[in-house]
């Protein structure tokens, strides 16, 4: 056997035994190697791991956050472009297939995917937060509320999502119309050649896919496990350090691992239903219980800022003319989304079959960012709403402690001890369903998009995506805690964001050529 087919004294054979004959071996110890260092410098060295991975953060902020801002804006606008042209006929799959999900299925999929755990965690705190400590004016007003909303709505709107959507319909048209593997390197073989996707490049795009949809997945598992350690301290007095959130995310990365092995059909879809209707079951609590006539008003007043806002705030590279609160949340934000675009848009792109591309655009670029504002009004409404007329300290928690945002609010309304258990079952369902369709869909990337034959070699590939997801969370928990996990996801995003760019010249270049020939036809 030669030296160089032997991997840390495993040779490649015995690799592809193990985790399967599909194995791209090239793209997967690609991607492993990138993850090993994060693995072992940060459980030898949390400090130092922080420091660099800082310093690369403010290396990336200071001199690329314009392109973060420019590009997550210029996805919303060429998308919906498409949607409105006669593009948008196209169907994604063959001319006279059909979805293969119900709505509702495919609704849910698509909100537990793209927004999941996050969502549960931000919905109340970021709103809280931007109304005491606003980028612009004072805070504790009905004006800081009002603001506070408008941002959250941009932040979790149409760039998002649109930022998924460029990825999802690459794949989607790529591989369901023209039979394309679902890996990232194969939509783009027509627009750089077989020779360089089949190669060391197509290699290289899907190593950095699966880097960025590792470090956007790692910190929602990370924020999820300091969401249910501040919930656990909060009603039981236990304490909400980094080992607790370390055994939280060790006991639900076996439980996402079961669901990823399922597949997307069971397991996935079963949980996505499970999930929207926790949210929804939340949802009906806080109108029910909370201040439905200030939440209905809030909800209105803010949509309509949203949209009158949208362009101003797009536009403005230095939002507020506060440029370290540009970075610190808006940049993270577009950072996270890029981040998470590889998984979700492969993700969307599975179960999207069917769909005509003007469906696809604008599903899913309207619905999940609408549930999205009903769910961050209701739990965040609820919260000022306490904080600024009932004298509730919910804003000096959130100050002190961001995480204890949503828990904090559950204090003073009804049934505390029960919402606090239903509560956790949400966040640990977002949790599961988040990672295991991440999970899911590296797994696809490692094997050339291909499904391996072997179900004991998935298992194993699964299982072992599963635990570097898991364990990476951990690493960076006692890294730095939330700063880290932040870190993460706009450090592994940034490469990725020029393969979207490809991603979006390939799509629409081939869609114009086919309909072009159709017409002539």
């Amino acid at each position: 056997m030669k030296k160089g087919d032997m991997v840390n004294g495993v040779s490649h054979m015995g690799i592809r035994k193990l985790l399967g004959s599909q194995l791209d071996k090239r793209v997967f110890f690609g991607a492993t190697v990138l993850a090993l260092p994060f693995l072992i410098l940060g459980g030898l060295s949390p400090t130092l791991l922080d420091r660099i991975s800082n310093t690369a953060l403010g290396v990336l902020t200071r001199s690329w956050s314009w392109l973060y801002l420019i590009s997550c804006s210029a996805f919303v606008l060429i998308c919906l472009g498409i949607a409105v042209s006669p593009l948008g006929k196209i169907r994604l799959g063959k001319d006279d297939e059909r979805p293969e999900f119900s709505f509702l299925s495919w609704f849910a999929m698509l909100f537990s995917a793209g927004m999941g755990i996050g969502l549960v965690f931000w919905g109340g705190a970021e709103p809280m937060y931007h109304y005491m400590s606003p980028p612009t004016g004072q805070g504790g007003t009905p004006e800081a509320a009002r603001l506070a909303f408008e941002i959250f709505f941009f932040h979790w709107g149409l760039h998002a999502w649109g930022t998924y959507v460029v990825v999802g319909l690459s794949m989607a048209y790529f591989v369901f119309r023209k039979g394309k593997p679902a890996i990232v390197s194969a939509c783009l073989s027509s627009l750089l050649g077989k020779r360089l996707t089949d190669g060391t490049g197509g290699n290289l795009i899907n190593i950095l896919a699966i880097w960025a949809t590792i470090m956007g997945v790692v910190t929602s598992l990370g924020m999820g496990a300091l969401q249910i350690s501040s919930g656990l301290a909060h009603s039981t007095g236990l304490p909400a350090g980094p080992d607790t959130a370390a055994v939280i995310i060790a006991v639900i990365t076996c439980l996402f691992i079961i669901s990823a092995i399922t597949g997307v059909s069971k397991g996935i879809r079963i949980l996505s239903l499970l999930n929207v209707s926790l949210m929804v079951l939340l949802l009906a609590f806080f109108f029910f219980f909370g201040p439905f006539g200030y939440l209905m008003r809030t909800f209105g007043q803010a949509l309509a800022d949203y949209v009158t806002g949208l362009m101003p705030l797009s536009a403005s590279l230095v939002l507020f003319d506060n440029p370290e609160w540009t970075r610190s949340w808006t940049v993270f934000y577009w950072a996270w989304w890029v981040a998470w675009a590889p998984f979700v848009g492969a993700f969307i792109a599975r179960i999207s079959r069917g769909r005509t591309v003007r469906q696809f655009i604008l599903v899913v670029m309207i619905a999940p960012p609408l549930f999205s504002y009903i769910f961050s009004v209701g739990l965040g409404g609820t919260a000022v709403w306490l904080d600024l007329f009932q004298n509730a300290p919910i804003g000096e928690a959130v100050k002190q402690s961001i995480e204890v945002a949503l828990f904090e609010t559950l204090h003073h309304l009804p049934f505390y001890g029960l919402l606090v258990v239903f509560t956790n079952l949400l966040i640990a369902s977002f949790f599961i369903t988040s990672a295991d369709s991440a999970t899911y869909v590296i797994s696809r990337f490692s094997t050339g998009g291909l499904e391996t034959r072997d179900p004991g070699a998935r298992l194993r590939l699964i299982i072992f995506w599963g635990v570097v997801l898991g364990s990476l969370a951990v690493v960076l928990i006692y890294s730095g805690g939330l700063k880290a996990l932040q870190t993460a996801s706009i450090v592994g995003a940034f490469p990725f964001l020029f393969v979207m760019y490809l991603l979006l010249i390939a799509v629409i270049r081939d869609m114009i050529r086919e309909v072009r020939t159709s017409e002539t036809c």
